[in-house]
Protein backbone atom coordinates (compact mmCIF):
# COMPACT_ATOMS: atom_id res chain seq x y z
CA UNK A 1 0.00 0.00 0.00
CA UNK A 2 1.56 3.23 -0.82
CA UNK A 3 2.54 5.90 1.95
CA UNK A 4 -0.39 8.50 1.13
CA UNK A 5 -3.28 5.91 0.65
CA UNK A 6 -1.85 4.49 4.22
CA UNK A 7 -2.54 8.25 5.58
CA UNK A 8 -5.67 8.94 3.96
CA UNK A 9 -7.66 5.94 4.85
CA UNK A 10 -6.17 6.28 8.73
CA UNK A 11 -7.07 10.13 8.29
CA UNK A 12 -10.80 8.57 7.63
CA UNK A 13 -10.85 5.51 10.36
CA UNK A 14 -10.37 8.75 12.89
CA UNK A 15 -12.44 11.05 11.59
CA UNK A 16 -15.56 8.90 10.82
CA UNK A 17 -16.58 8.48 14.98
CA UNK A 18 -16.01 12.69 15.37
CA UNK A 19 -18.65 12.72 12.60
CA UNK A 20 -20.85 10.29 13.57
CA UNK A 21 -20.95 11.76 16.80
CA UNK A 22 -21.78 15.04 15.36
CA UNK A 23 -25.22 13.43 13.67
CA UNK A 24 -25.86 12.19 17.16
CA UNK A 25 -28.84 13.82 18.28
CA UNK A 26 -28.34 16.23 21.18
CA UNK A 27 -29.17 15.39 24.81
CA UNK A 28 -32.50 16.11 26.19
CA UNK A 29 -32.87 18.94 28.47
CA UNK A 30 -35.56 18.85 31.13
CA UNK A 31 -36.26 22.20 32.71
CA UNK A 32 -36.73 22.54 36.21
CA UNK A 33 -38.18 25.29 38.14
CA UNK A 34 -39.17 26.23 40.96
CA UNK A 35 -40.51 28.84 43.43
CA UNK A 36 -37.73 28.15 46.32
CA UNK A 37 -34.21 29.71 46.29
CA UNK A 38 -31.43 27.32 45.10
CA UNK A 39 -29.38 27.79 48.71
CA UNK A 40 -32.44 26.12 50.99
CA UNK A 41 -32.88 23.25 48.25
CA UNK A 42 -30.46 20.75 47.81
CA UNK A 43 -32.30 17.94 48.78
CA UNK A 44 -34.84 18.94 46.69
CA UNK A 45 -32.43 18.87 43.36
CA UNK A 46 -31.16 15.34 45.00
CA UNK A 47 -34.23 13.76 45.45
CA UNK A 48 -35.07 15.15 41.71
CA UNK A 49 -31.51 13.33 40.64
CA UNK A 50 -32.06 10.09 42.41
CA UNK A 51 -35.54 8.95 41.11
CA UNK A 52 -33.96 9.99 37.04
CA UNK A 53 -31.06 7.80 37.62
CA UNK A 54 -33.46 5.18 38.79
CA UNK A 55 -35.30 5.52 35.50
CA UNK A 56 -31.76 5.02 33.72
CA UNK A 57 -30.93 8.82 33.17
CA UNK A 58 -27.55 10.37 35.16
CA UNK A 59 -27.47 13.98 34.41
CA UNK A 60 -24.41 14.71 32.43
CA UNK A 61 -24.58 11.58 30.87
CA UNK A 62 -27.67 10.94 29.15
CA UNK A 63 -29.73 13.90 30.34
CA UNK A 64 -29.37 17.72 30.68
CA UNK A 65 -31.83 19.72 33.81
CA UNK A 66 -31.17 23.19 33.53
CA UNK A 67 -32.76 24.20 37.34
CA UNK A 68 -34.31 27.78 37.86
CA UNK A 69 -34.57 29.03 41.28
CA UNK A 70 -36.94 31.75 41.59
CA UNK A 71 -36.67 32.61 45.06
CA UNK A 72 -40.22 34.03 45.35
CA UNK A 73 -39.83 36.36 42.17
CA UNK A 74 -42.95 34.61 40.22
CA UNK A 75 -43.00 37.78 38.38
CA UNK A 76 -40.67 35.98 36.35
CA UNK A 77 -41.86 32.98 35.40
CA UNK A 78 -43.78 34.03 32.02
CA UNK A 79 -40.33 35.30 30.55
CA UNK A 80 -38.76 31.89 32.18
CA UNK A 81 -41.33 29.43 30.56
CA UNK A 82 -41.18 31.65 27.06
CA UNK A 83 -37.43 30.72 27.13
CA UNK A 84 -37.69 27.21 27.72
CA UNK A 85 -40.28 26.86 25.32
CA UNK A 86 -38.05 28.88 22.47
CA UNK A 87 -35.28 26.63 23.77
CA UNK A 88 -37.24 23.29 22.93
CA UNK A 89 -36.82 21.92 26.39
CA UNK A 90 -37.63 17.86 26.21
CA UNK A 91 -39.86 18.76 29.30
CA UNK A 92 -40.68 21.33 31.72
CA UNK A 93 -41.05 20.16 35.46
CA UNK A 94 -42.80 22.21 38.11
CA UNK A 95 -42.48 20.25 41.39
CA UNK A 96 -44.71 21.27 44.40
CA UNK A 97 -44.94 24.78 42.10
CA UNK A 98 -48.91 25.52 41.16
CA UNK A 99 -47.65 28.72 39.93
CA UNK A 100 -44.73 27.07 37.97
CA UNK A 101 -47.25 24.70 36.88
CA UNK A 102 -49.96 27.38 35.43
CA UNK A 103 -47.32 29.44 34.04
CA UNK A 104 -45.83 26.46 31.63
CA UNK A 105 -49.41 25.41 30.90
CA UNK A 106 -49.94 28.72 29.25
CA UNK A 107 -46.63 28.57 27.62
CA UNK A 108 -46.68 25.70 25.81
CA UNK A 109 -49.47 22.92 24.15
CA UNK A 110 -46.67 20.88 23.28
CA UNK A 111 -44.08 20.37 25.33
CA UNK A 112 -44.91 17.75 28.72
CA UNK A 113 -44.89 19.32 31.56
CA UNK A 114 -44.56 17.01 35.07
CA UNK A 115 -46.23 19.22 37.90
CA UNK A 116 -47.14 18.95 41.59
CA UNK A 117 -49.76 21.27 42.67
CA UNK A 118 -51.97 21.36 46.39
CA UNK A 119 -54.67 22.25 44.34
CA UNK A 120 -57.30 20.13 42.17
CA UNK A 121 -55.35 20.03 38.71
CA UNK A 122 -58.66 19.76 37.10
CA UNK A 123 -59.92 22.75 38.61
CA UNK A 124 -56.75 25.04 37.83
CA UNK A 125 -57.05 23.63 33.82
CA UNK A 126 -53.82 21.79 33.99
CA UNK A 127 -55.64 18.44 32.97
CA UNK A 128 -58.89 17.13 31.64
CA UNK A 129 -59.31 14.84 34.53
CA UNK A 130 -57.05 13.10 37.03
CA UNK A 131 -57.26 9.42 35.37
CA UNK A 132 -56.71 10.63 32.08
CA UNK A 133 -54.86 14.12 31.77
CA UNK A 134 -55.97 14.18 27.99
CA UNK A 135 -53.21 17.20 27.20
CA UNK A 136 -49.45 17.90 27.68
CA UNK A 137 -49.44 17.88 31.38
CA UNK A 138 -49.40 15.50 34.61
CA UNK A 139 -47.69 14.95 38.17
CA UNK A 140 -49.05 14.57 41.32
CA UNK A 141 -51.29 16.56 43.75
CA UNK A 142 -51.58 16.98 47.21
CA UNK A 143 -55.26 17.03 48.36
CA UNK A 144 -54.26 20.61 49.85
CA UNK A 145 -58.71 20.98 51.12
CA UNK A 146 -57.93 18.07 53.71
CA UNK A 147 -54.52 19.41 54.97
CA UNK A 148 -55.45 23.16 55.43
CA UNK A 149 -58.63 21.43 57.96
CA UNK A 150 -56.19 18.89 59.34
CA UNK A 151 -53.07 21.34 59.84
CA UNK A 152 -55.71 23.56 61.46
CA UNK A 153 -57.07 21.07 63.68
CA UNK A 154 -53.51 19.75 64.79
CA UNK A 155 -52.77 23.46 65.68
CA UNK A 156 -55.66 23.80 67.87
CA UNK A 157 -55.15 20.65 69.45
CA UNK A 158 -51.44 21.32 70.53
CA UNK A 159 -52.39 24.79 71.47
CA UNK A 160 -56.01 24.81 72.67
CA UNK A 161 -55.89 28.38 74.06
CA UNK A 162 -55.27 30.07 70.72
CA UNK A 163 -58.54 31.94 68.99
CA UNK A 164 -57.23 34.19 66.74
CA UNK A 165 -54.96 32.91 64.29
CA UNK A 166 -53.01 34.83 61.51
CA UNK A 167 -53.16 32.99 58.33
CA UNK A 168 -50.34 34.21 56.22
CA UNK A 169 -50.05 33.78 52.12
CA UNK A 170 -47.70 34.61 49.00
CA UNK A 171 -50.14 36.58 46.76
CA UNK A 172 -47.54 35.84 44.48
CA UNK A 173 -48.41 32.45 44.47
CA UNK A 174 -52.23 32.61 43.59
CA UNK A 175 -53.78 29.73 43.05
CA UNK A 176 -52.00 28.22 46.30
CA UNK A 177 -53.08 31.33 48.04
CA UNK A 178 -56.64 31.17 46.84
CA UNK A 179 -56.95 27.33 47.65
CA UNK A 180 -55.65 28.45 51.18
CA UNK A 181 -58.49 31.33 51.70
CA UNK A 182 -60.89 29.44 50.18
CA UNK A 183 -60.54 25.88 52.83
CA UNK A 184 -59.24 27.72 55.87
CA UNK A 185 -62.60 29.59 56.66
CA UNK A 186 -65.07 26.58 57.35
CA UNK A 187 -62.53 24.40 59.10
CA UNK A 188 -61.62 27.53 61.45
CA UNK A 189 -65.78 27.99 62.19
CA UNK A 190 -65.94 24.16 62.55
CA UNK A 191 -62.96 24.91 65.56
CA UNK A 192 -64.72 27.88 66.68
CA UNK A 193 -61.62 29.65 66.06
CA UNK A 194 -61.47 33.61 64.45
CA UNK A 195 -58.89 34.39 61.42
CA UNK A 196 -56.81 37.27 60.42
CA UNK A 197 -55.52 37.34 56.67
CA UNK A 198 -52.27 38.97 56.20
CA UNK A 199 -50.04 38.81 52.74
CA UNK A 200 -46.05 38.39 52.47
CA UNK A 201 -44.25 38.02 49.29
CA UNK A 202 -40.72 39.55 50.02
CA UNK A 203 -38.68 39.10 53.59
CA UNK A 204 -39.40 42.76 54.44
CA UNK A 205 -43.09 41.79 54.24
CA UNK A 206 -42.50 38.98 56.34
CA UNK A 207 -41.02 41.17 59.04
CA UNK A 208 -44.12 43.43 58.68
CA UNK A 209 -46.23 40.65 58.55
CA UNK A 210 -44.91 39.35 62.01
CA UNK A 211 -45.31 43.01 63.16
CA UNK A 212 -48.68 43.46 62.27
CA UNK A 213 -49.93 39.92 64.06
CA UNK A 214 -47.83 40.93 67.35
CA UNK A 215 -49.66 44.00 67.34
CA UNK A 216 -53.38 42.50 66.59
CA UNK A 217 -52.14 40.19 69.29
CA UNK A 218 -52.76 37.29 67.17
CA UNK A 219 -52.76 33.69 68.98
CA UNK A 220 -51.24 31.49 66.44
CA UNK A 221 -49.91 31.39 63.11
CA UNK A 222 -51.12 29.31 59.90
CA UNK A 223 -48.41 29.93 57.39
CA UNK A 224 -50.13 28.75 54.08
CA UNK A 225 -47.70 26.75 51.32
CA UNK A 226 -45.28 28.34 49.50
CA UNK A 227 -41.72 27.15 47.76
CA UNK A 228 -40.88 31.57 48.58
CA UNK A 229 -41.89 30.71 52.21
CA UNK A 230 -39.55 27.34 52.54
CA UNK A 231 -36.80 29.30 51.32
CA UNK A 232 -37.47 31.61 54.24
CA UNK A 233 -38.32 29.33 56.73
CA UNK A 234 -35.10 30.41 59.09
CA UNK A 235 -36.65 34.01 59.27
CA UNK A 236 -40.08 32.09 60.15
CA UNK A 237 -38.81 30.04 62.85
CA UNK A 238 -36.54 33.10 64.22
CA UNK A 239 -39.11 35.48 64.48
CA UNK A 240 -42.06 33.54 65.80
CA UNK A 241 -39.43 32.33 68.86
CA UNK A 242 -38.58 36.10 68.86
CA UNK A 243 -42.26 36.58 69.48
CA UNK A 244 -43.46 34.02 71.32
CA UNK A 245 -45.70 32.91 68.04
CA UNK A 246 -47.02 29.31 67.93
CA UNK A 247 -46.93 28.56 64.08
CA UNK A 248 -48.01 25.67 61.89
CA UNK A 249 -45.51 24.94 58.93
CA UNK A 250 -47.22 22.94 55.63
CA UNK A 251 -43.91 21.28 54.96
CA UNK A 252 -41.35 19.32 57.80
CA UNK A 253 -38.57 21.76 56.60
CA UNK A 254 -40.01 24.54 58.50
CA UNK A 255 -39.57 22.36 61.89
CA UNK A 256 -35.62 21.04 61.03
CA UNK A 257 -34.63 24.48 61.53
CA UNK A 258 -37.15 25.63 64.91
CA UNK A 259 -40.68 25.96 63.47
CA UNK A 260 -42.82 24.34 66.18
CA UNK A 261 -44.69 22.08 63.97
CA UNK A 262 -45.55 20.75 60.58
CA UNK A 263 -48.07 18.93 58.67
CA UNK A 264 -48.33 18.27 54.83
CA UNK A 265 -47.02 16.29 52.14
CA UNK A 266 -43.77 14.17 51.78
CA UNK A 267 -41.91 16.55 49.66
CA UNK A 268 -39.12 13.45 48.92
CA UNK A 269 -42.44 11.42 47.43
CA UNK A 270 -43.50 14.14 45.54
CA UNK A 271 -40.21 14.88 44.14
CA UNK A 272 -39.68 11.44 43.64
CA UNK A 273 -42.75 10.93 41.78
CA UNK A 274 -42.30 14.02 39.33
CA UNK A 275 -38.89 12.34 38.88
CA UNK A 276 -40.08 8.97 37.96
CA UNK A 277 -42.79 10.78 36.12
CA UNK A 278 -39.68 12.89 34.34
CA UNK A 279 -38.14 9.90 33.47
CA UNK A 280 -41.27 7.69 31.68
CA UNK A 281 -41.65 10.56 29.60
CA UNK A 282 -37.98 10.92 28.72
CA UNK A 283 -38.26 7.01 27.67
CA UNK A 284 -41.67 8.18 25.33
CA UNK A 285 -44.23 8.07 27.49
CA UNK A 286 -46.80 10.52 26.68
CA UNK A 287 -48.71 12.94 29.96
CA UNK A 288 -52.58 12.13 28.73
CA UNK A 289 -51.26 8.87 29.11
CA UNK A 290 -50.09 9.05 32.88
CA UNK A 291 -52.76 9.86 35.47
CA UNK A 292 -52.53 12.09 38.27
CA UNK A 293 -51.08 10.61 41.18
CA UNK A 294 -52.96 11.78 44.60
CA UNK A 295 -50.26 12.04 47.30
CA UNK A 296 -51.27 9.38 50.22
CA UNK A 297 -47.80 10.46 52.25
CA UNK A 298 -48.01 13.09 54.62
CA UNK A 299 -45.76 13.67 57.59
CA UNK A 300 -46.61 15.68 60.93
CA UNK A 301 -43.65 16.65 63.05
CA UNK A 302 -43.08 18.63 66.16
CA UNK A 303 -39.86 20.37 67.26
CA UNK A 304 -39.94 19.80 71.10
CA UNK A 305 -37.17 22.52 71.86
CA UNK A 306 -39.42 24.93 70.50
CA UNK A 307 -42.54 23.96 72.20
CA UNK A 308 -40.63 23.83 75.91
CA UNK A 309 -39.46 27.33 74.99
CA UNK A 310 -43.14 28.87 74.15
CA UNK A 311 -43.84 27.26 77.52
CA UNK A 312 -46.10 24.15 75.59
CA UNK A 313 -46.81 20.93 76.52
CA UNK A 314 -47.65 18.64 73.71
CA UNK A 315 -50.36 16.25 74.90
CA UNK A 316 -49.91 12.51 75.28
CA UNK A 317 -52.82 11.48 72.35
CA UNK A 318 -51.31 13.89 70.22
CA UNK A 319 -47.71 12.94 70.40
CA UNK A 320 -48.88 9.20 69.64
CA UNK A 321 -49.70 10.59 65.76
CA UNK A 322 -46.56 12.04 65.81
CA UNK A 323 -44.29 10.96 62.82
CA UNK A 324 -41.73 12.91 63.76
CA UNK A 325 -40.15 14.27 66.92
CA UNK A 326 -36.92 16.93 66.75
CA UNK A 327 -35.34 17.27 70.03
Amino acid sequence: MRRREFITLVGGAAAWPIAARAQQPPMPVLGFVSGRSSESSARFGAVFRKALNEAGFVEGQNVMVEYHWLDGQYDRLPALMAELVRSRVAVIVTPIFGAGALAAKAATTTIPIVFGVAEDPVKLGLVASLARPDGNATGINFLSAEVVAKRLGLLHDLVPKAVRIAVLVNPGSSSTAETTLRDIPEAARALGLQIQILQAGTSREIEAAFATLVRDRADALFVAPDGFFTSRRVQFATLATRHAIPATYPVRDFAEVGGLMSYGVNTTDALRQVGVYAGRILKGAKPADLPVVQSTKFEFVINMQTARALGIEVPAQLLATVDEVIE
